[in-house]
């Protein structure tokens, strides 16, 4: 079992790491223009859940997560020759919402302020 300070490191390395390898060795489009967002390593380094998300959203999600199961393979053997661990942890991938919804609600905050406005300007009248 490991402290949750040092997998919190490690999980920086292997994002800042994983970043690296799909900018400049991946050959594969599906992968290109994505973002990891965070990786997260469990107590015992077994696995490493790691988040992505995209430019264009959730729309190439599917096609994002088959690229990365297709590469799962050669990223856990690039990031294990980076990040030396005695047992490197097993590579999840999953889909991040949080800057679609972020985008969301700052669109509903704009729709709000815009509908205050109006309002205020039409009881000055």
């Amino acid at each position: 079992m490991v402290s949750k300070t040092r997998a919190t490191r490690i999980g920086e390395r292997i994002r800042e790491d994983l970043a690296e390898i799909l900018i400049y060795k991946m050959q594969d489009p599906r992968l290109s223009g994505i973002t990891i967002t965070e990786v997260k390593i469990d107590n015992e380094l077994t696995y490493a859940d790691i988040y992505y998300s995209a430019v264009e959203g959730s729309e190439r999600s599917v096609e994002i997560q088959a690229g990365f199961e297709h590469a799962q393979g050669f990223l856990r053997t690039e990031l294990a020759q980076k990040v030396e661990l005695r047992h490197f942890p097993r590579l999840r991938f999953h889909w991040d919402p949080s800057f679609e919804r972020a985008e969301r609600i700052d669109r509903l905050i704009a729709e709000i302020r815009r509908e205050n406005k109006q309002t205020t300007e039409n009881d000055g009248e």
